[in-house]
């Protein structure tokens, strides 16, 4: 599977670039990865906060299937991230369905999927996920039910390894399969 990987200093979204740039696109998977949003956004148009500490990327694939084959797709990446987080970590993450990933009942991860089709054939889809990583001071509305792995281990974490992680992985077990 030919990858191609755009690291943004800063962007609007992930999400949106991805949106906006999928018809350009011409590798198998493209990953845009961000260190900072001005506008990150989450399911049903919430707000995604977002800074260089954690992760926001995108990952745009063009599946060769029918959008009724990708049900549960969102609650499939989470079960992988999940492990992903087990595997180097050994910290439980639980899932909130459909989309949040959870630490100790604060939110510490989102995955947000969309599709574009024609007819019933797939255009692209579009996986974005915010992941809080190395963050610790969030804004005063998200103190209490926002977290990430530093903020409940006292912990640093390498953001580059987990993004690897992320990919990889979500390539493997997930659109080598659709």
């Amino acid at each position: 599977m030919k990858r191609k990987i755009i690291h943004l200093e800063s962007i609007d979204s992930t999400h949106l670039y991805a949106k906006r740039n999928h018809y350009e696109f011409d590798s198998d998977v493209v990953v845009i990865v961000a260190e900072e949003q001005s506008s990150g956004i989450g399911t049903n148009g919430h707000t995604w906060h977002s800074n260089a500490e954690n992760i926001l990327m995108s990952m745009v694939y063009k599946p060769k299937c029918k959008a009724q084959q990708l049900e549960g797709l969102t609650i499939h990446i989470a079960k992988v991230i999940k492990k992903i987080i087990f595997d180097l970590y050994s910290i439980g993450l639980e899932i909130k369905a459909p989309n949040d990933l959870m630490l100790n009942g604060k939110k510490i991860g989102g995955i947000l999927t969309e599709i574009s089709t024609r007819g019933e054939m797939i255009n692209s889809l579009i996986i974005s996920i915010g992941f809080n990583v190395n963050e610790t001071n969030f804004p005063n509305d998200l103190r209490n039910i926002a977290t990430s792995l530093k903020k409940e281990t006292n912990n640093e974490f390498d953001k580059e390894l987990i993004i690897e992680n992320f990919i990889n992985r979500i390539e493997d077990e997930i659109l080598n399969t659709i």
